[in-house]
């Protein structure tokens, strides 16, 4: 009976070990992600060539609104910012036939970076004017790519927008 025990005693520790160690190992190698994400984020931003998608639209005077089924995006290029962005809101000059969502191409009048040291994140603001308008972007960026877009316009209402920072691929069909 006694070898009993002490075989017993002695699975029961290798069993905690090696639990204990995958632990362990789950923990590093999250922690390991959480920094490769972070350089992504900070070379992409740096590069100033990056994607903005949105998860969710916070709209002035809204609910939110659930934007993961629908194409979205903001294309960051050093020399050309490009949107395709669903508008919920008040318009208070629209074209005739227009597409009711900010969809524009321009050349960056303002493109201004800032590390962010409390957070740890960065801040971009950029301004773009258009024909018939100008959007000034406003992007709040954590280290782990989690974002906040706010877009002012000349001709509707402020709209924020939750999403995430990704590498800039060429979309099909866009």
């Amino acid at each position: 009976m006694g070898t009993k025990k002490v075989v017993l005693a002695f699975l029961m520790m290798i069993v905690l070990t090696s639990g204990f160690a995958q632990q362990i190992s789950k923990k590093a190698q999250r922690e390991k992600n959480k920094i490769e994400k972070q350089h992504l984020i900070d070379s992409l931003i740096n590069s100033r060539e990056f994607v903005f998608v949105a998860i969710r639209a916070l709209p002035q005077g809204g609910g939110s609104v659930d934007l993961t089924g629908n194409t979205n995006y903001i294309k960051f290029h050093p020399e050309m910012i490009e949107s395709d962005m669903p508008f919920f809101g008040r318009a208070y000059v629209v074209d005739y036939g227009g597409n009711g969502g900010i969809k524009f191409e321009g050349k960056p009048v303002e493109y201004k970076v800032v590390t962010r040291k409390e957070s740890k994140g960065f801040e971009i603001d950029a301004t773009v004017s258009v024909t018939r308008d100008s959007y000034k972007l406003s992007l709040l960026v954590s280290p782990e790519g989690n974002a906040t877009l706010t877009i002012n316009s000349n001709q509707r209402s402020s709209i924020s927008y939750n999403g995430n920072i990704e590498k800039f691929e060429e979309q099909k069909g866009n």
